[in-house]
């Protein structure tokens, strides 16, 4: 009997330890997280967004992983609200991902200190400019030309279409970290660049659907010239103020409201607005669609329905696989530290035409730099300019 029952210890021994270097071989899921705004006030492009990102984790895992491997995709809505996705965080933390998917710039930039800590790999949806320094915040990444990128080009933008001419400008945003990211920067690129353009901010306070009373502010400002950086739906109340009130005023979205819910919602009122939209629109003819549209077909939908933000998360996550494969192929574990090495050190990742290459360096971390121009033309945005750089 102390015979049978060592053998069988011993044969307990031996599975558990193959087991053991099964898993650091590479035969184990891959946990990653994800903080979502399914709700809340950025939800109506934080939804599709979020589609995107499982899509893709759901088609790689069809295909049978990454070298093998699955993704194991652990993901929660914090309603944009930053000390929710704080708790998040932690839960994430402790269920032992590798790397996380996040959303807002307000809890992005909260959380920066501990994932550099915790040394997690953190692709946020926020493109603030405070996040592409790898000194300051070496595990942050964004598959994106900055918010201060965007506003620099649609500023430069303006002033090619004025020829010149003393022109002012409206910044309309929203209220939070988000919103003000860029606009100290934008009025700091008029400044050195010598721009003859005017520049006044206005919040846009959460909850409001009138903005009327801005309108009037923007009438006495002179200004012929709105910059949007805010979502969809409250871009989309302001673009129908506008022609309720007949102003002779152009709109430039950047990226969050320059897309087909923004359209969908503003209706007429949308013709002949523009777009600083880094990720195109759902109509281009170009390779990179065919993969994110088949997938979308085979359950009942379109792209045009799941919008450019889908095909935004699922590229993202598709960025962010691609370092996972790089990790895998090297024989390292897949850990924080290694998947950041892989992320700065792998070629430009071709969207297919989707958007510019996608390049992180060890000297930043900021995935794109610059953005074609898109104008509502016929009921959708249409491009009108190549890729544009400030």
């Amino acid at each position: 009997m102390r015979l049978r029952t060592g053998a069988v210890a011993a044969l307990l021994a031996f599975a558990l330890t193959t087991g053991a270097q099964g898993a650091s071989n590479g035969s184990s899921s891959i946990k990653i997280g994800g903080i979502f705004a399914l709700t809340g006030p950025t939800s109506d492009v934080g939804v599709p967004y979020a589609e995107g990102v499982k899509a893709y984790v759901n088609y790689i895992n069809k295909q049978g992983g990454i070298k093998g491997r699955k993704l194991d995709f652990i993901s929660q809505d914090y309603a944009y609200n930053v000390a929710r996705g704080e708790q998040l965080y932690s839960q994430l933390k402790s269920n032992g991902v590798v790397a996380i998917q996040g959303w807002g710039t307000a809890d992005t930039e909260a959380l920066r200190t501990r994932v550099n800590a915790d040394r997690i790999p953190y692709m946020s949806a926020s493109y603030a400019a405070t996040l592409v320094n790898p000194q300051e915040t070496p595990y942050n990444f964004f598959v994106a030309p900055s918010y201060s990128t965007q506003m620099r080009i649609a500023l430069r933008f303006i002033a090619d279409q004025t020829k010149g001419r003393q022109t002012e400008v409206a910044v309309f945003h929203h209220d939070s970290p988000f919103g003000q990211s860029p606009l100290e920067d934008g009025k700091r690129y008029v400044e050195s660049k010598r721009l003859k353009l005017g520049y006044k901010t206005y919040t846009m306070a959460a909850g409001v659907t009138d903005y009327t009373a801005q309108l009037t502010q923007v009438q006495s400002q002179g200004a012929r010239w709105i910059i949007i950086q805010n979502v969809s739906t409250p871009a989309a109340a302001l673009a129908r103020d506008l022609a309720r009130l007949g102003l002779n005023v152009k709109i430039v979205c950047l990226n969050w409201c320059g897309d087909e819910i923004f359209v969908g919602l503003a209706g007429r009122a949308a013709a002949g607005h523009y777009a600083v939209q880094p990720w195109g629109t759902t109509g281009l003819k170009v390779p990179g669609l065919k993969t994110p549209s088949k997938y979308l077909q085979s359950r009942g939908k379109t792209l045009g329905t799941a919008s450019l933000h889908f095909v935004q998360g699922w590229y993202t996550m598709a960025v962010m696989s691609k370092g996972i494969e790089r990790v895998i192929a090297s024989g390292k574990p897949v850990d924080g530290p290694n998947l950041k090495a892989a992320l700065e050190s792998m070629p430009k990742f071709s969207t297919g035409g989707v958007t510019p290459d996608v390049k992180f360096t060890t000297r930043t971390h900021e995935g794109l730099h610059s953005s074609r121009i898109f104008q509502v033309t016929r009921g959708r945005f249409r491009q009108v300019t190549g890729y544009r750089v400030p």
